[in-house]
């Protein structure tokens, strides 16, 4: 008799440790998500975004323009919906290009300015500031829209095909790719949900989101810093600005953030 209630009490208490780790588990979560929201009407971005808007209209550059006629790919001057077409195809640069490298194109055929010397700027500097200003200001004018990407040209599908590739490649030190944190649903790191983003939902949460205003360092990040920080986190050597296969995994998680609707720019930890 004593050994069976032994047995039912050892029991109890398993099953409500189990329970206690499950709501604290999903308590962290909220928590998290509830802290986003309470940032939201507050979110430093709205910064970013205004001096974006305003780059957009300023002659500025060796030839004194404005990008008010850079094609993001809906035609010269059209900026809602570009943020959600991008990366795509353009026929003028003979390539497939994600917003960041459209802007450093259209800042040097438009504008004059050079785009290596721009591509070679640390984030968060000089010309390279201005380019997250301007991605962030677009990304706003397409917020709330749903993803479609296009895959009709040949290099738009290869460019997916290379960053699907690129996605699952394992390497480095400690033989990391992509997909050890976001290939599968249910990882968690530092108390947060990693999402999956090699499907819906998860790739809307995931990419849908980017540019993000980073609380824990007080700067805004675009797509591109961000996946260079994955490169660092994974050991890798960081890959050079609007490098094809940057591009290509922007295609491949923006394919599949298909019908997505974009919350961009949020703002993250």
């Amino acid at each position: 008799m004593t050994k069976q209630r032994f047995t039912l009490a050892t029991a109890a208490v398993l099953a409500l440790a189990a329970t206690g780790a499950a709501w604290a588990q999903k308590s962290t979560a909220d928590g998290i998500a509830e802290y986003r929201k309470m940032l939201e009407d507050g979110n430093p971005a709205e910064l970013f975004e205004a001096k974006g808007a305003e780059l957009w209209v300023t002659k500025r550059g060796p030839k004194n323009v404005s990008l008010a006629q850079c094609d993001l790919g809906k035609g010269p001057g059209v900026v809602k919906g570009a943020f959600v077409e991008l990366p795509r195809y353009f026929a003028d640069t003979k390539r497939v290009e994600d917003l960041e490298a459209r802007l450093v194109s259209c800042m040097e055929m438009l504008q004059g300015f050079n785009a290596a010397e721009i591509a070679n700027t640390p984030f968060g500097r000089g010309e390279m500031a201005n380019v997250t200003a301007l991605a962030t200001w677009i990304a706003t004018e397409s917020r709330g829209l749903r993803f479609n990407l296009p895959q009709g040209h040949a290099e738009e599908q290869r460019s997916y095909e290379i960053g699907k590739r690129a996605f699952f490649y394992r390497g480095g030190p400690m033989d990391f790719s992509c997909a050890s944190c976001h290939g599968v649903d249910g990882q968690r790191i530092r108390m947060q949900d990693l999402p999956n983003l090699t499907r819906n939902p998860g790739d809307g949460i995931g990419f849908a989101a980017w540019p993000a205003y980073r609380v824990s360092n007080g700067q805004m990040w675009s797509m591109q810093l961000r996946l260079n920080d994955c490169f660092r986190q994974q050991r890798f050597p960081y890959p050079g600005f609007g490098s094809e296969a940057t591009v290509a995994l922007g295609t491949y998680m923006g394919v599949n953030a298909q019908g997505a609707e974009s919350i961009a720019p949020a703002i993250k930890r």
